[in-house]
């Protein structure tokens, strides 16, 4: 599984940044942040299906999911249609969401795990992953998307685990329509974190993120009922042997 370009509304006077795609492997990302700070008890492990008895099956508890979906029209139609009314109709957004612009294409899977573990901070150890989120705390999501760029380290290690899938690595300048989102639950309210939006979507009152964030999911599914290529993976507390 490999996912997406880069922000639709990056400047053309920009120069573009394209990393290759990342697999949704929990394997080897727990590989990647085992090795940068998080410790082996908490673990991405993949979420075998989106109805009730199979979202049982995910291990407690659950502090992220991470939904991998086809880029449509109708996620355009739909993005577009949410981000004109949330700019109109202002949103409460908690202070303590951490959010970043995806501005490098395909690196919607490293987005993706950064919102996992940075507004998870409490489970982050030293390393390259803890100096991000420390550097990125008083950055706008601007500024934020800025930092990932210029991170050579991060770019090294995204790489390495590109290029560790189950999956041929795509040539870096294919485009891929497949796109990751997290979702965390923050000051008792449900968050969609998608680099490719404007800013987080706050979906509400939500005392269970797994039946929340399902409850979003499959409103994703519904939008493109042709589609298949739906997927998640959590992160969870690791389960003891």
């Amino acid at each position: 599984m490999a996912e997406d370009s880069s922000d639709s509304s990056t400047s053309s006077t920009h120069p573009e940044v394209r990393w290759l795609p990342l697999e949704g492997n929990p394997d080897i990302w727990n590989q990647l942040v085992h090795s940068h700070g998080v410790g082996p008890q908490w673990s991405y492990t993949d979420v075998y299906g989106f109805d009730p008895e199979l979202l049982d099956m995910i291990p407690r508890p659950v502090l992220a999911i991470i939904f991998l979906f086809p880029l449509t029209e109708n996620y355009e139609k739909h993005k577009e249609k949410e981000e004109a009314h949330l700019t109109k109709h202002e949103q409460n957004v908690s202070p303590n969401i951490v959010f970043f612009r995806q501005t490098i294409a395909n690196a919607c899977g490293m987005i993706a795990l950064l919102h996992s573990l940075a507004n998870n901070e409490s489970i982050v150890g030293p390393g390259l992953f803890h100096d991000l989120i420390e550097e990125s705390k008083d950055m706008s999501p601007d500024e934020r998307a800025e930092m990932l760029e210029k991170s050579k380290e991060l770019a090294d290690i995204h790489m390495t685990c590109a290029q560790e899938g189950q999956t041929q690595a795509p040539d870096i300048s294919e485009e891929v329509d497949l796109h990751f989102i997290c979702f965390v639950v923050k000051d008792q309210h449900l968050y969609e974190l998608d680099g490719r939006k404007l800013f987080p979507i706050n979906h509400g009152k939500c005392l269970d993120l797994v039946d929340g964030s399902a409850k979003v999911m499959r409103q994703y599914i519904a939008r493109d009922p042709e589609q298949t290529n739906f997927s998640a993976i959590a992160l969870t507390k690791t389960p003891e042997n």
